[in-house]
């Protein structure tokens, strides 16, 4: 690689490495400023650095590839990293009420998001199976660490404990199958992977996909690879789960969607038959799993497992149509996905503090109607009802696989969204028509921010959904 090569793989890496100097920066900070100053000055300095790098990347990074190949910046990087930056610092936003009230103010704690968003954003615009595996383990290393950093709960050390084992099984199989990628084409690149495969595959290549995708789909928590998904949700603290049901969820399925359609297009019917068992899998068992749960953050973990479930309709239909459909699902799971956490981390009692069983709703419309009708149009959205942002989300990727002869799927996934309007539809029955339990406290400036933000979100997208959803169909098109 030549010094203008390098110069010009630094210009276009250039937000990756405003984060990474920054964080390190920051971690200096944290050390020599005052214990009881440290969080909130780091936090801030982390929500500056976070919104720096987005606003780089959109206004001045070009795009195309960088060092030889293991990185490239395009539309579709650059939609989904803005998801997982959104993400990444509206979470942390959503922490700094939680971190004052419960002692969970630790200057590590923001740092270490920025470590993960770092990865991440890796993630999404990895181009070889060695870039890929670094920025996972990047992106998992930071997760295992935030999962269980607050020591002083058993709950969350286990969370953190289970979290890393079972994370350390899937990079195992994951390397695995890269290993046996390599072997059978020569090639980590994966342009080159594609061009090795040439529609000629061998049981070895296919073995190594499947491990490659065991890997994947472990970090988007996938039936049957989700196993770990409801007991880190519910024993991390909150402000914790709010960030893995968010920007984790958005790297990780940009980075499936890149692998498959890049890599591994040319087998497409193969890697298809895993995509929709493992959909199907998951929007049943989402669906059905999620009906008995009474822990509100158990039901976001088994909910979220639906839904990507659904998101994967869209990849399974390995189309223009699909890959667009998977990014605006994305987009607006993310949006109603923060709007729920932020009502989860509002559930506070005075004498109780944060308080997490769905029964402790009871009555919240009597209380507060206006915080109520906001958390009903987002229960309203996640289960798809027209014409909020959740209905077009499920549209585009039903859509999708209509289109590309999977009707079978299409009608599974309608029908598990019919099973999983029972749940969202018995909160909002709970917050309206349940007797009144004691009030919440006020919540935080920030958490009513973003509450109103994501509740005009769903609202009124289709108003303005339009031009996201052009976007979202350029930037699919890079695939093909």
């Amino acid at each position: 690689m030549t010094a203008q090569d390098l110069a010009q793989s630094l210009v276009i890496a250039a937000p990756e490495l405003i984060i990474a100097v920054g964080a390190m920066a920051l971690l200096m900070v944290g050390v020599f400023v005052h214990k009881d100053r440290a969080n909130a000055i780091v936090t801030s300095l982390t929500v500056a650095l976070l919104v720096a790098a987005l606003g780089w990347m959109v206004f001045f990074t070009p795009t195309g590839p960088a060092f030889g190949g293991a990185y490239v910046h395009d539309a579709f990087s650059l939609f989904m990293k803005t998801l997982v930056l959104v993400g990444s610092t509206v979470a942390l936003v959503m922490s700094v009420g939680f971190a004052r009230e419960e002692k969970f103010d630790r200057f590590e704690f923001p740092i270490l998001i920025a470590l993960a968003t770092l990865g991440m954003m890796l993630m999404v615009s990895a181009d070889n199976l060695l870039g890929l595996y670094m920025a996972l383990e990047l992106q998992s290393l930071a997760l295992y660490v935030i999962a269980a950093i607050n020591r002083d709960s058993i709950r969350s050390t286990e969370a953190g404990l289970k979290y890393f084992v079972l994370g350390a099984l899937s990079s195992g199989m994951m390397l695995y199958g890269i290993s046996l990628i390599y072997g059978f084409t020569g090639h980590i690149d994966y342009q080159a992977i594609a061009g090795a495969i040439g529609g000629e595959r061998s049981i070895g290549l296919l073995f190594g996909l499947v491990f490659l995708l065991v890997g994947l789909a472990f970090k988007i928590s996938a039936v049957p690879f989700h196993m770990w998904t409801p007991d880190v949700y519910e024993g991390a603290p909150t402000p914790v789960t709010a960030f893995l049901a968010a920007a984790p969820k958005m790297a990780a399925m940009a980075l499936l969607v890149r692998v498959v359609m890049e890599a591994f297009q040319p087998v497409t019917t193969d890697w298809q038959q895993i995509i929709v068992f493992i959909s199907i899998a998951s929007m049943l068992l989402g669906s059905f799993a999620a009906i008995g749960q009474s822990n509100i953050k158990r039901l976001m973990a088994y909910s979220s497992i639906g839904h990507m479930g659904y998101a994967l309709v869209g990849l399974a239909a390995g189309s223009v149509a699909g890959v667009q459909g998977v990014m605006l699902y994305m987009a607006i799971y993310l949006a109603m996905t923060l709007g729920t956490f932020a009502f989860i981390l509002a559930m506070r009692r005075k004498d109780e503090g944060n308080v997490e069983q769905i029964s402790d709703l009871a009555g919240y419309a009597a209380n507060n109607p206006l915080m109520a009708t906001i958390l009903t149009a987002l229960m309203f959205s996640l289960t798809g009802i027209p014409p909020l942002a959740g209905f077009w989300a499920k549209w585009y990727v039903f859509l999708a696989a209509v289109e590309a002869g999977l009707w079978p799927l299409a009608i599974i996934g309608v029908l598990a969204s019919v099973v999983g309007a029972y749940y969202y539809l018995r909160i909002i029955k709970i917050m309206w028509f349940d007797d009144a339990e004691a009030r919440f406290v006020a919540p935080a400036g920030e958490l009513r921010l973003v509450m109103g933000a994501s509740g005009l979100f769903v609202l009124a997208y289709i108003v303005f959904g339009g031009p996201i959803a052009a976007y979202a169909e350029t930037a699919a098109r890079t695939f093909f």
